[in-house]
């Protein structure tokens, strides 16, 4: 598998606080389950749906999966997404965008083409 730009959904406050500490470990699910979760463009929106449905304060951060080790393991449906078992270095991240609510309960995503 392979995917230039690779997904992260996480709240602002796990976020900036990984800010604040120069890398991002995970959140509360990523360190229970031992590795950082992302999706790829197409896996992101059905994330989003299935396990942030009308949280807010969310942001979507774009990474650079080529600079990581990453493994590519099956999940819903047999669909294969990326893991990270490190933590994230702020070097591979490739920006930082709001993942705000629309009036359908949804999330709005930015444009996800690399």
């Amino acid at each position: 598998m392979t995917a230039r730009t690779i997904y992260k959904i996480v709240s602002e406050g796990e976020w900036r606080a990984a800010e604040a500490a120069g890398r991002f470990d995970g959140s509360a699910v990523d360190l229970k389950d031992g590795f950082i979760h992302f999706s790829t463009a197409e896996q992101a929106h059905e994330t989003a749906a299935r396990h942030f449905a009308g949280a807010l304060d969310l942001l979507l951060v774009a990474v650079d999966a080529s600079v990581l080790d990453l493994k590519w393991e099956p999940s819903r449906g047999g669909a294969l997404f990326p893991h990270l078992y490190a933590p994230l270095p702020m070097s591979a991240v490739r920006r930082v965008d709001p993942l705000p609510l629309c009036a359908s309960g949804e999330h709005r995503f930015p444009d996800l083409t690399e």
